[in-house]
């Protein structure tokens, strides 16, 4: 077997099952996952007719390229949504199934193993990125996301030598555990140092649809690449899903986006990988991305979340003001995240991640995951409001 696998990080879930093997929760209340990103709203009905519409399309095998309509109504959604002079829907775009997947595959296709192989990883991060980087035979540089820094890498901070071995550079915005927007002047700053030093931005931007304020939506790699006159997307590719968007997490929907120049062999990589998206779920995917009146509905659900569950917390507890995603980081009290997952299920019955098994030791010594959790605010309103309320009697407890 690839010896690189005994390299990979048991996933944070894994870790977060063995923290709580041995703990007994109250038997009388019941119980609130606060943990996995997977959205609980209803899905879109859109999506599912079309499902049931195409199902007999399950007889033909489907081409890795995708249909030539759902790649157009791609292109068409992706520029209207961050204002681009138009994408190449033959060679500017390709559906995946889930970002999860076209992110670990893209990483094996990009990474260049004959030189010196550095990737560039928020700390904390979504797991996916470091497991593809090992399993290339890369190596992550993390990137300390602060509260001091806005809790986004500071780029500036990474010397010319350090630039000089990176091949691949992650951004996630919004981010995942923090919620934190990157601006279009730090992904300027981010398409310079890529000119100056020859690495691929791949930007994760799967919670994009998710944000609280309807008049001002997150920004986007190629919208920064468009402001800047770049409508080839030279070095920089974007990955969306409908997984967030639409509450279609099981559909495994997405797709990648930018230079051609990287799309095209990474397309042909696909073409040996057998993952092609079937037939039946490009079309409900088709469905997804032409409609933005769910979309909408969903911000709404989640903002009203949002706004009850801040104003439970915000008293108690410490965190960064939510812009996007469904995530909350607040600090824990004592600093300690493993004790205090632990206290919470026993007494509450109530399950956080905690934000040390999403963190590594980064740039100073530290893990800038630790004394942190992060909460999946993923539920209907009344559980996760019932959820934040058992987690603040725990702090009030002390």
């Amino acid at each position: 077997m690839n010896p690189d696998l005994n390299a990979l990080h048991p996933y944070p879930f894994e870790k977060l099952a063995a923290l709580k093997a041995a703990l007994v929760p109250p038997a009388g209340l019941e119980h609130i996952p606060l943990t996995i990103g997977e959205p609980q709203h209803a899905p879109f009905a859109g999506a599912l007719e079309a499902l049931v519409a195409h199902q007999l399309e399950m007889a033909r095998y489907p081409a890795t390229n995708g249909l030539p309509a759902l790649r157009e109504t791609i292109a068409h959604w992706a520029s209207q949504r961050f204002s681009l002079a138009g994408l190449d829907a033959e060679r500017q775009v390709l559906p995946v199934n889930g970002t999860r997947e076209a992110i670990f595959a893209f990483v094996q296709a990009a990474i260049d193993r004959h030189r010196p192989a550095k990737v560039a990883v928020p700390n904390p991060f979504y797991q996916i990125y470091e497991g593809a980087t090992l399993l290339a035979g890369g190596e992550p540089l993390y990137l300390d996301c602060t509260a001091e820094n806005g809790f986004r890498p500071n780029f500036s901070a990474v010397s010319a030598a350090t630039w000089r071995d990176v091949q691949i550079v992650f951004v996630c915005s919004p981010g995942n555990p923090t919620g934190a927007v990157t601006p279009l002047s730090e992904f300027k700053q981010l398409i310079a140092l890529a000119d100056e030093h020859d690495f691929i931005i791949a930007s994760d931007e799967c919670y994009s649809e998710l944000y609280l304020d309807e008049n001002t939506p997150p920004p986007g790699l190629l919208q920064a690449c468009a402001e800047l006159g770049r409508d080839d997307y030279q070095r920089c590719v974007v990955f969306h899903s409908l997984s967030k968007r639409s509450n279609l997490p099981g559909l495994r929907s997405g797709f990648v986006a930018g230079d051609a120049n990287l799309l095209t062999p990474f397309k042909r990589y696909r073409t040996y990988h057998g993952c092609a998206m079937s037939l039946p779920l490009q079309y409900a995917s088709i469905a997804a991305w032409q409609d933005e009146t769910h979309v909408r509905a969903n911000r709404d659900a989640y903002r009203e979340k949002f706004s009850a569950v801040t104003s439970v917390l915000a008293p108690v507890m410490n965190f960064p003001p939510p812009e996007a995603s469904f995530y909350l980081w607040p600090a824990v009290p004592d600093g300690d995240d493993i004790a205090f997952t632990q206290r919470l299920f026993s007494e509450q019955h109530v399950s956080v991640l905690p934000g040390s098994l999403m963190g590594r030791l980064g740039q100073h010594g530290h893990n800038p995951g630790s004394g942190r959790l992060r909460l999946a605010l993923v539920a209907e309103l009344a559980p996760t409001l019932e959820a934040a309320k058992r987690l603040r009697q725990l702090v009030e407890r002390g």
